[in-house]
């Protein structure tokens, strides 16, 4: 499957355009973590567990979408983005979206 944040895909025809192909997640955080992250900013720097954990939840995001574009029959998702939103304290949802096709 290829994706791409792009309109088009270089040397590729678009023959089918399928509609919109999107995943979520919906991560919290943990004690560990926290506390970590509460000694991290203190001294600065970047928090290693949140960088992994949002890394972690964009290839979930990513994977489910390809899923849902591979069941409307497509073979390629162009124009892709992410959005995240938070659910409630502590837990925020990552959506990775964009439009199903097929390609020539």
């Amino acid at each position: 499957m290829i994706i791409t944040t792009t309109e088009t895909i270089p040397n590729k025809e678009i023959i089918e355009t399928l509609g919109i192909a999107r995943g979520s997640t919906v991560r919290a955080r943990n004690v560990g973590r926290d506390i970590f992250a509460g000694l991290k900013n203190i001294v600065g720097g970047e928090i290693s567990e949140y960088t992994k954990l949002q890394a972690q939840s964009r290839e979930e995001a990513i994977e489910r979408m390809k899923a849902d574009a591979n069941s409307l029959g497509a073979n390629a998702i162009v124009n892709v983005r992410f959005a995240t939103s938070v659910i409630m304290q502590g837990a925020s949802e990552i959506l990775a979206y964009g439009t199903a096709v097929k390609l020539k």
